[in-house]
């Protein structure tokens, strides 16, 4: 167990919520605390939930129209001139579309812009590959200065706006269309650049990041019936990475299983395996979009079907201490 004021995942009644709503409570909030604080969307405020601040701040919000090239530069001029900007659009076309303009204007310049990714992953279902953003973590963590966040549900999405308006850094922020578990409780600690252990053991390291750490509570319960006592380390900052909290987890339980809902090369696995690499090699398992684009379907089928659900996190656990059992031979 731990100490992270969590709720129960096995209540069939935990509050569901996509965690893009968490993200436009925060900003309203960010914005009633800071008139620095504006925003600017294009052409997807209802869905990207930044609605909320352009009714509140009329004033303080530019509908940038479909030019998401130019949603960035925008924002980096805004920051230029000491407001804290946060940029919304879909995962698919900011960064996807504009990662050029977000190196160029804003990475390169330093600028504190605020880039929100909404509907990226596999929940966004049956709109399919094109929409369905994979890419977009390696895609940022790759850019100096860029912070990397991804929250697991609605609560620290809004806790998570609410750090980035204080951060003097480029942020992005990954979010998911559909409603999620809330697994987290106003209690649960957020700061930009800690992971959390949410659940103790000694066997296997679960880490994992954004919905995804929902599925890896669920596998830990799962493991423990078999006899395997895994930990659970959630990961909401993907860059910079905590690798204090990491290592000391690793170091304990010998194996790894990484777990996210994208593209595992440049993703949360390859920012694990680079860490462990250097520092402490252990067996690991990648569990993700394996050099795959998504296709069209319910996000559950989906899961299952590129090995991304609950069942493989648990083969996978299987897996790495299978192994570590076998390199002791």
């Amino acid at each position: 167990m731990s100490d992270m004021h969590l709720n129960d995942i096995a209540d069939k009644n935990i509050p569901m919520e996509p965690n893009r709503k968490g993200f436009g409570k925060g900003l309203l909030e960010a914005g009633g605390r800071d008139i620095n604080v504006v925003a600017a969307c294009a052409d997807l405020t209802d869905s990207t939930q930044i609605s909320l601040f352009r009714d509140a701040f009329p004033d303080r919000f530019v509908e940038i129209g479909v030019a998401e090239q130019n949603l960035v530069t925008v924002g980096s001029g805004m920051a230029a001139m000491g407001k804290i900007p946060f940029v919304s659009s879909y995962a698919a076309f900011s960064p996807g579309r504009n990662w050029e303009q977000i190196r160029t204007t804003i990475c390169l310049n330093d600028r504190p812009v605020k880039i929100i990714g909404s509907h990226a992953g596999l929940y966004t279902g049956k709109d399919g590959a094109t929409h369905q953003m994979l890419e977009d973590i390696a895609l940022m963590r790759a850019l100096p200065n860029m912070v990397v966040i991804a929250p697991c549900d609605s609560i620290e999405a809004e806790k998570a706006t609410l750090a980035m308006a204080k951060d003097s850094r480029p942020n992005y922020m990954r979010l998911a269309r559909e409603a999620v578990p809330t697994i987290t409780t106003d209690k649960t600690p957020f700061e930009i650049g800690k992971a959390y252990v949410f659940e103790t053991g000694t066997d296997v390291t679960i880490i994992s990041t954004g919905t995804m750490t929902y599925q890896a509570l669920l596998a830990a319960e799962l493991l423990f019936k078999d006899g395997i006592e895994a930990e659970v380390v959630h990961v909401p900052t993907i860059k910079p990475l905590d690798e204090a909290t990491i290592l000391k987890s690793v170091k304990k339980t010998g194996a790894v299983v990484t777990v996210e809902e994208g593209q595992i090369n440049g993703g949360l696995g390859g920012a694990i395996a680079e860490l462990l690499g250097e520092n402490y090699p252990v067996p690991m398992k990648r569990i993700g979009m394996q050099d795959h684009f998504g296709e069209s379907g319910d996000p559950v089928e989906l899961f299952a079907h590129f090995g991304i659900d609950t069942k493989h996190i648990r083969l996978a656990a299987h897996h790495v201490t299978d192994r570590k059992q076998n390199d002791k031979i």
